[in-house]
């Protein structure tokens, strides 16, 4: 079995985790929405990613909506006591699987009161403030008011640790002037590098910083140059692309998800690739290559 501790650990509010987590997003149905196809396989991968040694897992109720969760539930519950769950608050589903703002301080304390409730748990190790910005990037504005409804359910005990998703830099200032970040969840991978800044300024306050869409999203990414490198390595070029993230930075942790045992493993096992510096700097100037 895949040792993923040998990728290290990193802080996750009081907590340290290995840095090779899981994402539970893909076990809903297509678009996230909806019961999965064969739930059987769904539980499964939860456990075996627990066995494998993960200690971290981000989800959200607004996957399915309440679907996920409850398939975490029904397949970890008790959870382990070194278990870490994760999730986002800013967002709810539409009958016809919209994805739709819900961010309204009222509207972000019923969400984690959902989450609290399908998951079967009292308080929540760490809740993100999703804010909904472009559709996977940020945009510039006053979090303040939100990110206190959440502060204040923190003060309550409902929430241990604070978090933001899809942020700029001075949001995440805006919301330390308020409560402590424990985490930043933003789109990051080795194409998408506009955070290169952000990453290192987390780093060097000792807060973790959580990639969504490691390998992509819904557009896996695609490089001759990266499968190049994976050849010759014997990798595939997703463990590569998750492997660069590893060595990117300490403070990255990855949530890469799956609805496929086969491919957690796969991701596992990308906690044990070594990068020499020519090659980590061949894959730096693909993202380089991107941006020019």
């Amino acid at each position: 079995m895949t040792d993923i501790a040998a990728a290290g650990v990193f802080a996750l509010g009081d907590r340290s985790v290995k840095r090779m987590g899981y994402g539970a997003m893909q076990l809903a149905g297509p678009g996230v929405f909806g019961p999965p196809r064969d739930r059987g396989q769904a539980i499964a991968v939860l456990r075996e990613a627990v066995a494998a040694g993960v200690d971290h897992i981000d989800t959200s109720d607004f996957y399915g909506p309440h679907v996920v969760n409850e398939i975490i539930r029904e397949a970890l519950h008790p959870y382990p006591e070194d278990l870490m769950l994760v999730t986002k608050v800013g967002a709810v589903r539409g009958p016809d699987g919209s994805w739709n703002p819900a961010q309204e301080p009222d509207q972000l304390v019923r969400g984690v009161h959902d989450n609290l409730a399908r998951l079967g748990v009292e308080a929540m190790d760490v809740v993100n403030l999703r804010i909904t910005g472009q559709v996977h990037g940020p945009s510039e504005g006053s979090i303040g008011r939100r990110f206190e409804a959440l502060a204040a359910l923190q003060q309550k005990g409902l929430i241990r640790h604070l978090g933001l998703s899809n942020v700029t830099a001075a949001q995440v200032a805006e919301a330390q002037a308020i409560a402590p970040v424990a985490c930043v969840q933003n789109l990051y991978n080795l194409v998408q590098r506009g955070d290169d800044d952000l990453v290192d300024h987390l780093a060097a306050q000792g807060i973790a910083y959580v990639p969504f869409f490691p390998l992509g999203g819904f557009s896996p990414i695609q490089s001759s140059a990266l499968a190049e490198v994976a050849a010759e390595l014997g990798a595939t070029p997703m463990q590569v692309a998750l492997a660069w993230l590893l060595h990117r930075s300490p403070n990255i942790l990855l949530i890469p998800g799956t609805s496929s045992l086969a491919h957690l493993r796969e991701n596992l096992a990308a906690a044990e690739l070594v990068l020499s510096e020519g090659v980590l700097a061949r894959l730096d100037a693909i993202g380089r290559s991107r941006v020019e």
